[in-house]
């Protein structure tokens, strides 16, 4: 069953990338749907019977065959399913599933062509993915690490006639690339020490092993080369700059790479290793701190975006900030909660753009909506509960997650990153709702600067709206089927958390609790609560609730009540409007650092002096000199017998009278 889950994607990627030129749209988009539908049914089976097992013993494992034997040394292409898997594959098939399904019609003016290989890519993104958090073991997981680092490439350019998609899909799979190169030297750091690249084993392992407490040893430098690697993925200090540029891909992609899939890898794979990590707990400082400082600079860069995807992007890099957060306090749980709660909004969020987008024919620049809420009532309702869902209202998904990150921080006596998540907290709620006010109420304006040349990341049939005005519309059937799913999603998939503090408990944690319970990670979280922790978590609970709206007010007086504070602002502090909005420079700075010295090295010094020099030299070099024996050896190759008897003759003599000599 668990080769099914993966399979049925593989086989949509297939089918499509086969036929799918010869297709009709509804049998491509039809397909690509119906597989992910299919893996999402195998994998609610494989969920239900793993719920039905004894809480030691809920493990699924299917060994496929095997992949490495060399000497003692035998891996198997192996995969597993556990209670922190099972989670995982929910949300990539589900989530995945309503993006399918929302892309048929989101999609639908693209050529047939097009259309099946957008699918097709689809479809190959999900199995990659699939095969990341089934594998049991470093090996299989790196199979699907790469693998949806390649699909990003593919989907981000998907519209590869357009510069910039290009270049933001270069970006993507350079970037990654960097941090993938830390994840391998920890993954034979690992092997190299451990001698096995097997999850389970490693952690067995690794629980015999007293904590790196003080100092900095194998465990530490190999659980921190994995983190590296997770920085490229889940858009971390200082690999977090290839997220928004995804937002060239098409509005999809986006929802999927940002909700579902890629970007939650990196987290996943912390909470994977939680025996390793939490064995070194200098790295997992460092963890918390990056995941911290991640969260409060992608918020402060999204309070003046213009852009409404790019708003959303650094959201996401936000959101994982917090992730991150929670897993270097220790609060694996906690993360993934919140990884759980965050795929049903970020998705929610980003398909509410698109509808956006789409209604208004290509037009992202929030500048130039308003008056939206009375023309697109579904997509206005549905993007509003996520936006509250995001901002941590109360009783909604999104605030018994983040509320449970900020109760682990501060009870673990992380105060000051504590604060700095809460801060972080209060600028989403801020920029959620100047996004909401600025797109759906007031009236409808045209204030973004001309462009010669709109640089919308939609597809080029899409022009912006005042340029070719046309009746707004509504979602279509099939994105608002998807919509409203996800906002039913966003409000009660918190539910399974509900906090000690009020009357419930934390039925997520006790289910992953196997998946953690060798590192003793999350002891804490299933132990007994008394009533000087559930008073905390009930104050922490109400500051949670006032930081939400507190940033909601704030929103309210600044861009809907008196939108010329906002003017004022920006006049009164230009430097760091400007600093903001072109994102603290780190693309200039990285661009001036790196990329230029290495393209001037290339094409100048390296290039001239390195390359054609000695690398080409000793090519041509070797070419020359076989020449040169050749044209010595062809004179001694004359075609007679007699010649060639003379030869042996005096070799012979040669021989003999050397050792007669």
């Amino acid at each position: 069953m668990l080769a099914l889950i993966l399979l049925f994607p593989l086989l949509g990627f297939l089918a499509n990338a086969s036929f799918g030129r010869r297709l009709p749209k509804t049998i491509s988009g039809g397909v690509a749907s119906a597989v992910m539908v299919a893996s999402f049914t195998v994998s609610a089976m494989t969920v239900w019977e793993l719920a039905g097992l004894p809480v030691e013993q809920r493990a699924i494992e299917q060994t496929i065959y095997t992949w490495i034997a060399s000497g003692d040394f035998v891996l198997d292409l192996t995969l597993r399913v556990d209670p922190l898997s099972a989670v995982m594959i929910l949300v990539i098939t589900g989530i995945g599933s309503l993006i399918h399904i929302y892309s048929t019609a989101y999609m639908h003016e693209e050529a047939d062509s097009e259309y099946a290989r957008y699918f097709a890519y689809l479809n190959l993104f999900a199995a990659f993915m699939l095969v990341l958090v089934l594998g049991a073991n470093f090996l299989v997981m790196f199979v699907g690490w790469e693998g949806v680092g390649l699909c990003s490439y593919l989907l981000i350019g998907f519209w590869f006639k357009k510069q910039s998609a290009i270049d933001a899909g270069k970006k993507a799979f350079v970037v990654n690339r960097i941090g993938d190169y830390a994840f391998i030297l920890g993954m034979l750091l690992l092997f190299a020490h451990f001698g096995t690249l097997d999850f389970q084993q490693l952690a067995a392992t690794v629980a015999t092993i007293p904590p790196e407490v003080g100092v900095f040893g194998v465990l530490s430098i190999a659980s921190l080369l994995l983190f590296i690697g997770a920085t490229g993925k889940s858009a971390q200090i200082p690999l977090y700059v290839w997220l928004p540029d995804a937002m060239e891909g098409p509005t999809p992609v986006s929802a999927l790479i940002h909700a579902a899939t890629m970007v939650t890898a990196g987290v996943y794979m912390i909470g994977r290793n939680a025996v390793l990590f939490s064995h070194a707990p200098g790295t997992l400082m460092i963890v918390a701190v990056i995941g911290a400082l991640t969260a409060l600079l992608a918020a402060t860069i999204g309070l003046v975006q213009n852009d409404m995807k790019r708003v959303l992007a650094y959201s996401t890099v936000s959101q994982l900030g917090l992730m991150c957060l929670a897993m270097g306090v220790g609060a694996f749980g906690a993360g993934i909660f919140h990884l759980y709660t965050h795929a049903f909004f970020k998705a929610l969020l980003f398909l509410g753009s698109g509808a956006v987008i789409h209604a208004l024919h290509g037009e992202q620049d929030i500048r130039n909506m308003g008056g939206l809420k009375r023309h697109l009532p579904v997509t206005y309702w549905t993007f509003l509960v996520g936006a509250l869902a995001i901002s941590g209202v109360p009783l909604l998904s999104g605030f018994f997650s983040k509320d449970e990150i900020l109760y682990e921080a501060f009870r673990e006596g992380h105060t000051v990153l504590w604060f700095i998540g809460a801060v972080a907290s209060l600028m989403t709620a801020a920029y959620m709702f100047r996004l909401v006010f600025l797109t759906f109420h007031g009236e409808r304006r045209h204030d973004a600067p001309a462009h010669p040349e709109p640089s919308h990341p939609e597809p080029s049939h899409l022009a912006p709206s005042h340029l070719a005005p046309s009746p707004l519309h509504d979602a279509p059937p099939a994105m608002a089927f998807a919509l409203i799913v996800l906002a039913i999603g966003a409000v009660l998939a918190g539910y399974i958390g509900v906090p000690h503090a009020l009357g419930g408990h934390n039925q997520l944690a006790e289910w992953l609790a196997p998946s953690f319970a060798a590192s003793g990670a999350v002891g804490g979280e299933l132990a007994a609560v008394g009533a000087e922790e559930v008073a905390l978590e009930f104050t922490l609970m109400g500051v949670s609730s006032a930081i939400a709206l507190g940033g909601i007010a704030i929103a309210v007086l600044v861009w809907l009540r008196r939108p010329e504070i906002a003017a004022s602002m920006a006049r009164r502090y230009p430097g760091l409007h400007r600093l903001l909005l072109n994102k603290y420079y780190v693309d200039e700075v990285y661009n001036a650092v790196v990329v230029q010295p290495i393209r001037v090295g290339s094409q100048e010094g390296l290039w001239r002096g390195f390359d054609v020099r000695v690398i080409d030299g000793a090519v041509n070099g070797t070419g020359a000199i076989v020449a040169a024996s050749a044209g010595v050896l062809r004179l001694l190759q004359t075609g007679f017998v007699r010649t060639y008897a003379g030869s042996m003759l005096i070799g012979v003599v040669v021989i003999l009278g050397y050792y007669l000599w």
